[in-house]
């Protein structure tokens, strides 16, 4: 889907189209109705908090945020977008009319994420620009929405084309098109290379598919082990014999960082707080991405020493939104000596359920006690 959460609250608001609209905001930042009948919406620099974008409209992201950045950072790059509020029962309600409307042109999906499928159309008969072109129109017919297909002999090259023509694109990719469509591409946007990869990749020289697909085989066995060797030759060539999945449940989720310099949960309590309510919210747009809702929650920490410590609390209603989030992670900080600088920091969610599992609790910020 193009700009999934954005686009559905386009639906709901569209005289906000070709605007620059962010979400991020709290139940607070809902727009308001005035007496003349018309609808006031909050902007991005009246935000004040430490949350960061869940996502943006192209217009925003034409300004320079994104999806994942601090909200206050995109308040200083796109001071006069408009801001609204996470509406988690509208995401779900949307994710579920698009993947049935998939369903009714190829039964065989594989469910990735809110916003997002894997199709399976082997056995369809039809060019495959004209299955493209099937799929979009039913979700469009189903939701309003628009959404980009790439269409490719496997997993990998499917991932990669569906992006190349977003928004409401189609790219039919083959074996042929690799040198000229895919190896000009950086490196990572290959799923599976991420930013530790992409950095060890460029210290060699290597930046796009091409420059990796040129380098030999067991020279990237050598530098990365058997397996992420192998896997980067074979995704650089285009290989991917991964089936499509039809069920697959995730195990756990989790965010976690390593600090600069070593933090006390005394002496650096303000600075733990701020970076625990992020890891929180990366936490809660990561399950809404991946449409499930989590049970267990849970720590971990490693001190100056490299001992690590976690800590989990299963609760009786599963959560998704950040605020739940954290209230849990922090019930469980407590449980934990924090009398030891630390050097790291994790959130974890487990006991992952169904989009259709929990409501969400009300959203309340409230102060981690680190002491």
């Amino acid at each position: 889907m193009d700009a999934f959460f954005a686009s559905c609250e386009l639906s709901q608001y569209p005289e906000l189209r070709g605007q620059p609209m962010v979400v991020a905001g709290r139940r607070t930042d809902a727009p308001q109705l005035g007496p003349d009948g018309r609808r006031a919406f909050a902007r991005l620099r009246d935000y004040t908090g430490r949350g960061v974008l869940t996502t943006a409209t192209y217009e925003a992201r034409a300004l320079g945020v994104h999806s994942g950045m601090p909200t206050m950072k995109a308040a200083r790059l796109a001071p006069d977008a408009v801001l609204l509020p996470v509406n988690f029962d509208l995401y779900r309600r949307y994710s579920r009319l698009f993947k049935d409307a998939v369903r009714t042109i190829s039964p065989v999906i594989q469910d990735i994420g809110i916003d997002e499928v894997y199709a399976d159309v082997t056995e369809l008969a039809d060019p495959s620009q004209a299955i493209a072109a099937r799929l979009k129109a039913a979700v469009l017919d189903a939701t309003g929405l628009t959404c980009s297909v790439g269409i490719a002999p496997n997993k990998l090259l499917a991932k990669l084309c569906s992006d190349m023509q977003k928004p409401d694109g189609i790219t039919v990719l083959t074996m042929a098109d690799l040198p000229a469509k895919v190896w000009p591409m950086p490196a990572r946007r290959i799923n599976g290379i991420g930013p530790k990869a992409t950095e060890k990749l460029a210290s060699h020289g290597i930046s796009t598919i091409g420059e990796l697909a040129a380098r030999d085989r067991d020279w990237l066995i050598g530098e990365f082990g058997r397996a992420y060797g192998q896997w980067l030759h074979d995704a650089a060539h285009g290989r991917d014999d991964r089936p499509v999945v039809t069920h697959r449940e995730p195990v756990s989720i989790s965010r976690e960082t390593t600090f600069e310099r070593n933090l006390h949960a005394t002496r650096d309590r303000a600075e733990l707080g701020e970076v625990f309510t992020r890891l929180c919210e990366q936490l809660a747009a990561d399950l809404v991405r991946k449409g499930v809702t989590a049970r267990t929650i849970g720590i971990k920490l490693r001190f100056d020493d490299f001992r690590t410590v976690t800590r989990d609390t299963t609760l009786a209603v599963p959560v998704v939104e950040a605020a739940a989030l954290r209230r849990a992670a922090g019930a469980c900080l407590k449980r934990a000596d924090l009398s030891r600088p630390m050097r790291l920091l994790g959130v974890r969610a487990s006991g992952l359920a169904g989009e259709d599992a929990a409501r969400p609790d009300p959203a309340r910020q409230f102060d981690l006690d680190f002491g």
